[in-house]
């Protein structure tokens, strides 16, 4: 059996590959005091933590240095893992850092000591130990030293208290890593055997997927309800005659279901002391009216009833400060208040941390550790809080005591929440070192931090029900609810949180005699769960213990790479991919797939760390139902191609009944007729069939352009291929594109006024406000048109013709810089270096290209 690695041991529990270009390195001697001065060398993940915390360290005898992250993983190719052999994992050198650990091992061999600063997670401790093995280091010469932020205090108690390398955490990352290249490895082939080369699986990212895929099927399986929701805007003052007509005024155009502007509307109740309320009971009797006829009829009533204050409760309630943050509450209100995607939270979060340059001050650390699930803080971190905020507020705004925040169950209390390092810099105070990004999360935390060591803001919560009587034996009851902020209390710093239909109520009694202004029915319709949003998942995934905060934005960038999933206005749809997939996973694969055996397997997984647990036998209790599961699922999963499903559509040419089928091109619909016929239609998301919007002739041949689709979307494709070639762009509804330039684009920001211009992210065109960074508006391209293709550069002649198909060869530009290649391309791939000199000299005659 493997144990786990060892704490700082030069041998491993695995098959150790490390090499340098073909070659083992060896570890130098300790050179003499004769041999030069002697020096610490300080690793860490990146060049800017290795500024900040050089500037620290000094450099009388610290050597700081980057190792850029991981340094040694799997094999990218090969499985890498021996299950016969207890999991034993090969670990390589990664190709790209192989010339970085070739300069660290001279760095080192010349080292008194070797301090291995990475982060203080798990994934931070296996960086150190791959660090330890790649640079073939002695134990005795290796110290591990961690640190929850990134200031001077923090350095040097951390270097004072430098210890070894924990081999628990180590091995619960190795076992974590494992795990995912057993799913990885070995389920990925059975997708691409039953349904498509090029998909993947993952053990907690194909469980995300399956919420998702859940929630859009509610939401397919959702039925609306109608009923009307019917109110009473009403006043107390003696001039409703007035108030009528400034009401009147503001509704004046506004469409149905739309509100006015709000503060026109907050402006305007207020000066006629007009307050809205509701319609809950109609003869003592909850009364919610499900059609146009039920609510004309109530209408009717209200429009005659008299209106008196029958009861009026008011009270008091506190409102208490939000908790510092954790990672996954971070990235929620990234989302929410930022419009931030999870990864970008983290990466900007990552920044922070690392170190900003301030200047008088150099590079500081401004956040703690960005990868936490604690909301523990230091008491030193507590003691400054409140003493600002006794500075900057006064002692009202300060509690008794220091307010004290419960982690979620599991949460590692040695870890602190995510705070700034220094509260005295203010996000103002240093705005103009901080990027846009960098300095609307800062201050998310900063003010998240502050504030959640104030005193509770107070409200006064009123409510008012209002008795409308139509007839001695007819009575409708009412009911309007408002608050008025009493003291701030910690929304000094976090901001008043005010709903969207949240009122003022005006001074009121009971037994008071009230005034109609208007009666207003509107229709509704119950909805269906929403779609979750980058927040809301983030939660779920938390709730339902999938994964880890730190895991989390890795989880959601890589099924939307995989196109399981779409980002649209913010919020997630399964793609047809994503839920045929789940569907077949779930059923080959019930136990992996299922969300509770997810979320024992993360807590075995920390128990590795946390109890010490054996990680051979957490790995053995996922991979012999798994491998068992993938054995059946080989057997007797029906490939896709071969499955489909009924349809309620018509053949158009033979007038058949058309089923549901898959291709790579994804679902459409088929004919179950054929091969007799062979008639097919392209589907949307909902699998409604796409037809031509009128007939397009093709400019080459002059035949009739037909709807197609390929992997990547609906186009115009000839009717006379494979003899004529000709496709067309054509729009999700098979409408044909108009070409434009970009320079043809006049668009206005509607926020701010700027003009938009085109924007591209990778594939994706779209229009961003000029504006930006100060205006981050974007919206879709304009409907029906398409971008002209940028005119490409004509390549510069090599001089020379190809000596494999005789063709002229001429000069391209790649990653690696200028290179030959023949101009027949693709037929003819034949290429070259391009000589240094002529290097230089076109780089100088093209510097731009």
């Amino acid at each position: 059996m493997v144990k786990s690695p060892p704490k700082s041991s030069s041998k491993t529990t695995a098959v150790d590959k490390t090499k340098v270009r073909g070659k083992a390195v060896k570890a130098k001697k300790k050179p003499s005091a004769k041999g030069g001065k002697a020096y610490g060398l300080v690793i860490v993940e990146s060049p800017a933590k290795a500024k900040t915390i050089g500037k620290y360290l000094g450099s009388n005898y610290y050597k700081v240095t980057a190792c850029m992250g991981h340094v040694r993983d799997l094999p990218a190719k090969k499985y890498g893992v021996d299950i016969e052999k207890d999991f034993t994992p090969t670990y390589q050198v990664l190709p790209s850092r192989r010339d970085l650990i070739r300069k660290l091992s001279k760095t080192a061999a010349g080292a008194q000591r070797v301090f291995l600063a990475t982060d203080l997670d798990r994934e931070g401790e296996a960086i150190a130990w791959h660090l330890a093995q790649a640079l073939k280091l002695p134990s005795a010469k290796i110290s591990r030293v961690v640190f929850n932020e990134i200031t001077k205090r923090a350095i040097t108690q951390a270097f004072e208290a430098a210890g070894q390398i924990d081999e628990d955490k180590v091995a619960a990352q190795q076992a974590r890593r494992i795990l995912d290249r057993i799913v990885g490895y070995e389920l990925s082939p059975l997708l691409w055997k039953k349904i498509m080369p090029g998909l993947s699986a993952g053990r907690v990212q194909s469980v995300a997927v399956r919420l998702l895929v859940e929630r859009e099927r509610q939401i397919q399986a959702f039925e609306p309800q109608e009923y009307w929701q019917i109110s009473v805007p009403l006043t107390a003052s003696d001039s409703a005659d007035s108030g009528r007509e400034a009401f009147s005024k503001l509704w004046k155009n506004i469409p149905e279901g739309k509100q006015p502007d709000r503060n026109a509307k907050a402006k305007t109740y207020s000066q006629h002391k007009i307050f809205q309320a509701d319609v809950l009971q109609a003869q003592g009797k909850a009364f919610r009216p499900q059609n146009q006829e039920q609510a004309r009829g109530a209408v009717e009533k209200l429009e005659r009833a008299e209106y008196v204050v029958q009861r009026l409760k008011s009270s008091k309630r506190q409102d208490r400060p939000a908790p510092p943050f954790t990672t996954a509450s971070l990235q929620q209100q990234g989302s929410v208040r930022l419009h931030f995607r999870a990864s970008r939270t983290m990466r900007t979060a990552q920044q922070l941390y690392e170190g900003v340059d301030i200047p008088g001050q150099g590079p500081v650390g401004l956040i703690t550790y960005m990868r936490t699930d604690s909301t523990h803080l230091a008491q030193e971190a507590v003691r400054e809080a409140r003493d600002f905020i006794g500075r900057q507020f006064g002692g009202k705004y300060l509690p008794d005591s220091p307010n004290r925040y419960t982690s979620s169950s599991g949460a590692q209390q040695a870890h602190e929440a995510i705070r700034p390092t220094n509260t005295t810099l203010t996000p103002e105070s240093i705005k103009g070192s901080l990027t846009a990004d960098q300095f609307r999360l800062y201050d998310l935390i900063w003010r998240r931090f502050v504030a959640c060591q104030m005193k509770a803001a107070l409200w006064q919560v009123t409510t008012v029900d209002v008795r409308a009587d139509v007839s001695p034996k007819s009575s409708f009851m009412l009911r309007a609810s408002g608050r008025v902020l009493l003291f701030d209390g910690h929304l000094k710093v976090s901001g008043v949180r005010m709903g969207a239909d949240e009122q003022l109520l005006p001074t009121l009694a009971e037994n008071q005699k009230l005034s109609k202004i208007a009666v207003r029915a509107s229709q509704h319709f119950t909805q269906p769960p929403p779609r979750y949003t980058e927040a809301s998942l983030v939660k779920a995934l938390e709730a339902n213990g999938i994964g880890r905060p730190s895991t989390y934005a890795a989880i959601i960038d890589t099924i939307t790479k995989r196109n399981y999933v779409e980002l649209d206005q913010r919020r997630f749809t399964a793609t047809e991919l994503g839920m045929m997939v789940t569907e077949k996973l779930i059923e080959q694969f019930p136990k992996i797939m299922d969300v509770s055996f997810t979320s024992h397997m993360e807590e075995q997984l920390d128990r590795i760390e946390d109890a010490h647990l054996n990680w051979v036998s957490v790995l053995r209790e996922f991979y012999d139902p798994f491998r068992a599961s993938l054995d059946s699922a080989m057997e007797n999963m029906v490939h896709v191609r071969a499955e489909s499903k009924p349809s309620k559509y018509k053949c158009q040419q033979c007038g058949k009944g058309m089923v549901y089928r898959w291709s790579k091109s994804g679902r459409y619909l088929a004919c179950t007729e054929y091969p007799d016929c062979k008639s097919t239609l392209p589907v949307d998301k909902d699998g409604k069939p796409i037809s031509m919007n009128g007939s397009v002739k093709c400019p080459n041949c002059g035949k009739d352009m037909v709807l197609r689709q390929s992997r990547f979307g609906l186009f115009l494709g000839c009717s006379g291929y494979p003899e004529c070639k000709t496709n067309m762009p054509c729009s999700e509804k098979g409408e044909l594109l108009k070409t434009v330039k970009e320079e043809d684009i006049k668009e206005s920001c509607e926020l701010c006024g700027k003009p938009m211009a085109v924007k591209r992210k990778g594939r994706r065109a779209f229009l961003g406000c000029s504006g930006y960074p100060q205006c981050e508006n974007t919206r879709p391209l304009p409907e029906g048109i398409r971008l002209a293709p940028k005119p490409k550069k004509p390549a510069l002649p090599a001089g020379i013709d190809c000596e494999k198909c005789g063709k002229p060869m001429v000069i391209r530009s790649g990653r690696r810089g200028k290179f030959i290649a023949c101009s027949g391309f693709p037929r003819c791939r034949n290429t070259k270096p391009l000589p240094k000199s002529d290097n230089q000299s076109e780089a100088e005659k093209e510097p731009n290209s």
